[in-house]
């Protein structure tokens, strides 16, 4: 454990770590390597084996109260969306311990995540097929048909309108299906993957895109690749309304100490947006 780590922060993660033992035993598997907690240690995972088979074993807990949204059931739900290179939930297991416990037993992609860390702080060499096949996989979910809600028009009201305005027009005219969390740790190499689906849903049209440019900002030259992969979808009215919709979102988590290095350059990039 961190040495700064505060005595309650210690003992939930050992608390995950538990959990995580207990879902291990349950699915009958054998935990390899070192688990990874995720933000805010909401989740723990690691890789899991059962005989020769490898598999990612994951565990997120929640106040029970939470657990009616979309997102606690994403990860199984996308099961739904075939033809695209992404985790399959194969197996799931929920318990009740002073919070709502879920762990998933998940297929393995090949490859290792770009970035340890959501947003992207040094070059990294992609090839055109990767960006190929990440722009065809996000095409694919826009269209696709759900009635789960990644984000509805209140929501999108309200985050924008508190950090640029109670006048900033935030009416969404184009809404599609968004894998709502595209960042550099949810996307693997060399060949493309797409992990952790909690959040997808029907969202303000251009989200991914959005998204994944505010997270290549302090890396100009893949910011700039961004930029032509989803240029069509950043440079309409739908796209620029995407961009203050997750700037808006990102600026509260820098408010609570999230990507201080991030945020000089996001606010150089809504400025010039605006």
């Amino acid at each position: 454990m961190p040495a700064d780590l505060s005595d309650a922060d210690a003992q939930f993660r050992q608390w995950m770590l538990e959990n995580l033992h207990r879902a291990a035993a349950h699915f009958g598997l054998a935990l390899i390597g070192e688990p990874r907690l995720g933000w805010m240690d909401r989740s723990i995972g690691v890789l899991a084996g059962r005989g020769d088979e490898q598999f990612w074993l994951r565990v997120v807990s929640e106040n029970k109260q939470w657990i009616s949204g979309d997102f606690w059931t994403g990860n199984l739900d996308a099961n739904a969306l075939t033809g695209l290179a992404k985790p399959r939930v194969l197996d799931v297991y929920e318990w009740e311990e002073h919070r709502q416990q879920r762990a998933e037993v998940l297929t393995l992609l090949p490859g290792s995540p770009c970035s340890r860390d959501d947003v992207l702080r040094e070059p990294i060499d992609l090839p055109g097929e990767w960006w190929a096949e990440l722009r065809r996989t996000l095409d694919v979910i826009a269209s696709a048909p759900t009635e789960r809600v990644n984000a509805d028009q209140e929501m999108v009201n309200g985050r924008i309108r508190q950090r640029f305005g109670e006048s900033t027009d935030a009416t969404v005219d184009e809404w599609e299906t968004v894998h709502g969390d595209l960042h550099w740790a949810n996307l693997m190499r060399p060949d493309f993957g797409l992990l952790d689906w909690e959040w997808w849903g029907r969202g303000p049209a251009g989200t991914d895109a959005a998204t994944l440019l505010s997270y290549s900002l302090l890396v100009p030259e893949v910011a700039e690749r961004v930029r032509s992969v989803f240029g069509d979808v950043l440079e309409s009215e739908s796209g620029r309304l995407a961009q203050l919709y997750v700037a808006s979102r990102l600026f509260r988590r820098m408010d609570k100490g999230d990507y201080p290095d991030l945020a000089s350059e996001l606010e150089a990039h809504i400025e010039a947006l605006l």
